[in-house]
């Protein structure tokens, strides 16, 4: 399952979800593996970092055009169709798509090369306080393109006159050397819009711009997630060949007077720091496992998650659309020095981690802020420049939402004129020995002192670890009481201050570390601080959130 909505009514889509052909280079065999899928569920590589090879045969049963999209493989593929290699992508947490042409009906042999391996092809997946698994992570499908297709939608909500509006960009491209006479029309919210007919040149791309208003649709907020279907119809000479259906929804979001605005009012986030990993599945959730978080985020009073540090699956981010839970959504980096950041390939995979996940993202309307460089070097000139050039490039790929980053660098950080909201990571009576009260104050004080004052602020980590099970009635350091007594002073702290306009948790559920660098100061090669078990078993932590979210 690619989405939790049909995509397409028209154009024909093949999942290629089973099981493939596998081979780990050095290990004599062949297995058979499900994508997707994480090869560290298979007994022989369940600590293995390598290069595998998973293989499949694909039958067409017509001739033609074929894109492969692929969702999410960990972390470097080189994809091979007939044995020719026809695209490479870096990243785990983005999709990537490759357009195949004068493709034979019958018999083809598709290729994926994966690489999980650390080095300085590597810039941002590296050994961390998350593990780097391999394997085809994410869903993979096959399209059939005709010559002109609808490549993208993007859909911007605003508000004019007091009445919904929607700004709506698709993006055509004609893949024949043929021009072609295009029309366009959308459906949405019992509305439908015509273009007209506009000629397309042969191999070139030109977009369609609607500007509609739509004064009977209700807004999409966390009590009310209403949500609508876009369909897009292109025809040649008034012939469909082609759609898509994208899911939207009519909500703003602004900033005003040090508070977070959705629709025009102040909203306190209740959030979790969540990654997307799960036992021994590590991070290839299937749906029944998204929903469980959800249900569990939910009962626990939250309102808000953040994808801590990398795009999530878009499978996700629709249960966050269909329950009415904000996200805020970053790019993938994670504790980088400033020698890391000089990588000579940070850089180019930073920008296409960005560009991939906005491009990808943008029609989710749960998504409520793009963030960057999780405590990474933002206490130096030339991480510094790094940030302003991320930010920057938000900005020109969507300026409707606003941006962070989560810092660690307190008191020293330099970057804080550069995002719309300072977000801090404070940890109180576990990384600090100080009160939770005393911790919060400083802070402000810094930040009030900073070209960061007046923005809103949010606490974007904070909490404590317990091993689940751990009890100890002195409260020691990994037993679950200390745990529950320290994020709850934390939050009572917290979630009383006028100028904290949201908190998340970390974190919602206890995840896999790689041991390289992790295994001193993580008990298990987990970290320990969800308030639940990798297994989704609630810690005594669990109750006193849910007292203190429900009833703020």
């Amino acid at each position: 399952m690619l989405r939790l909505f049909e995509q397409h009514q028209i154009r024909k889509v093949q999942e290629l979800e089973g099981m493939w052909d596998f081979q780990m280079e050095g290990f004599d065999g062949n297995y058979r593996l499900p994508v997707p899928g994480c090869w560290e569920q298979h007994p022989s590589f369940s600590r293995h970092r390598g290069r595998g090879i998973y293989t499949k045969e694909l039958l067409l049963d017509h001739s033609g055009t074929i894109c492969l999209t692929f969702k999410g493989v960990s972390h470097t593929a080189d994809v091979y169709f007939d044995g020719e290699k026809i695209v490479h992508h870096y990243n785990a947490f983005t999709p990537f798509s490759v357009i195949i042409q004068h493709v034979s009906k019958g018999k083809h042999k598709l290729k994926v090369s994966v690489d999980n391996t650390f080095g300085e092809h590597s810039a941002l997946h590296v050994p961390n306080d998350y593990y780097t698994y391999g394997g085809i992570t994410r869903p993979v499908a096959m399209e059939y393109l005709p010559d002109a297709y609808i490549k993208s939608i993007q859909f911007l909500p605003y508000k004019k006159e007091n009445q919904w509006h929607a700004r709506m960009e698709i993006a055509v491209a004609n893949l024949s050397e043929k021009s072609a006479n295009l029309s366009l029309s959308c459906h949405i919210a019992d509305t439908t819009i015509h273009s007209n007919s506009a000629c397309l040149d042969g191999n070139s791309e030109m977009s369609f711009t609607f500007d509609h208003p739509f004064p009977s649709v209700e807004e999409w907020s966390t009590s009310n997630p209403s949500l609508y279907l876009l369909h897009a119809i292109l025809s040649i000479d008034g012939e469909a060949i082609d759609d898509q259906i994208e899911r939207v929804g009519f909500r703003t979001i602004s900033l005003k007077d040090g508070s977070l605005l959705l629709n025009g009012k102040p909203i306190f986030l209740k959030g979790f720091n969540r990654h997307e990993d799960y036992a021994a599945l590590g991070c290839s959730l299937p749906l029944q496992l998204m929903v469980q978080d959800m249900d569990l985020l939910q009962d626990l009073g939250a309102n808000a998650v953040r994808t801590c540090h990398y795009p999530n699956d878009e499978r996700f981010l629709d249960l966050c659309d269909e329950r009415g839970i904000l996200v805020w959504e970053e790019n993938h980096a994670r504790g980088l020095s400033l020698e890391r950041m000089q990588n000579p390939n940070f850089d180019k995979q930073c920008e296409d981690c960005i560009q991939e996940m906005i491009e990808n993202h943008y029609n989710h309307p749960s998504i409520l802020i793009w963030g960057i460089l999780n405590e990474c070097a933002s206490d130096t000139k030339e991480g510094r420049a790094k940030y302003k050039r991320q930010y920057e490039q938000i900005k020109r790929l969507d300026a409707s939402r606003p941006t962070t980053s989560a810092t660690c660098r307190h008191f020293t950080d330099i970057c804080l004129d550069l995002p719309d909201i300072v977000s801090v990571n404070l940890y109180p009576r576990w990384y600090e020995n100080m009160s939770v009260e005393e911790c919060c104050r400083k802070e402000l004080e810094w930040i009030s002192s900073t070209p960061g004052n007046g923005k809103p602020i949010i606490v974007s980590e904070m909490g404590a670890g317990a091993v689940y099970g751990y009890r100890d009635r002195t409260k020691a350091k990994w037993s679950e009481e200390l745990q529950a007594e320290i994020i709850r002073e934390c939050l009572a702290t917290y979630m009383n201050q006028k100028q904290i306009t949201g908190v998340f948790i970390w974190q919602f559920a206890d995840c896999r570390v790689t041991e390289e660098e992790w295994f001193q100061s993580r008990p298990r090669s987990h970290n320990n601080k969800g308030v639940v078990d990798e297994y989704r078993r609630p810690k005594l932590s669990y109750d006193v959130v849910k007292e203190m979210f429900t009833n703020r």
